[in-house]
């Protein structure tokens, strides 16, 4: 299976999630996790530590596939129409995460926009960095992306402090000393149980 992340905007969580939904498929068969932004994010988070999971970069993987039931692409940010033509061509799901905030549903947007013009499908939302309570702007961007039928999965990553923590140690964030890394790791757990739950994306 192959799930690639991508998103037109930084800062959305898109190599946070790339690691933690890496780390979760890990449990469940041998992950590869692909770093194809040109930043290198996700190989200097492992770099600087220890990840449960091989992390090569575009030009390396080609051998390291057959070996793998999972991999995980995490791409650079704002692909063009023709890198999204070959994202979504050759994975099963396209996750597209997003923050509850005005700039980045722009960015969504135009994302969306992309991909009905080349016809993909095989793609959904992922809403990340939702602020506490009393903040209701996780909620109010959950329903308007459902009243607009967006294809939008159930769970939410909540902004924490312990990704911080988690990306500068170098590790998943259960790993981190943090009251609330248990809380953070069950949302990537509860995403990748969805993930698995759902296959490919019609």
């Amino acid at each position: 299976m192959i799930v690639t992340v991508a998103s037109f905007k930084g800062g959305v969580g898109k190599t946070t999630t790339a690691v933690h939904l890496a780390a979760f498929l890990q449990t469940q068969g041998e992950t590869l996790l692909i770093d194809a932004d040109p930043n290198r994010s996700a190989t200097g988070w492992a770099g600087r530590g220890e990840l449960p999971f091989e992390v090569v970069d575009e030009w390396r993987s080609p051998q390291k596939v057959r070996q793998v039931d999972y991999i995980v692409i995490d791409t650079q940010a704002r692909p063009t129409q023709h890198d999204l033509e070959l994202l979504t061509d050759g994975c099963d799901l396209l996750i597209l995460p997003t923050t509850p905030d005005v700039l980045a549903l722009d960015a969504l947007v135009l994302t969306l926009e992309q991909l009905h013009k080349i016809g993909a499908t095989r793609y959904r939302i992922l809403l990340t960095i939702i602020p506490p309570k009393p903040s209701r702007e996780g909620e109010i961007v959950r329903q308007m992306l459902s009243e607009e039928e967006m294809p939008l999965f159930e769970t939410g990553i909540r902004r924490l402090a312990a990704f911080q923590k988690a990306a500068r140690a170098g590790v998943p964030v259960y790993a981190v000393k943090d009251p609330r890394a248990q809380e953070g790791w069950m949302d990537y757990v509860r995403l990748g149980q969805e993930v698995l739950a759902g296959g490919e994306v019609e």
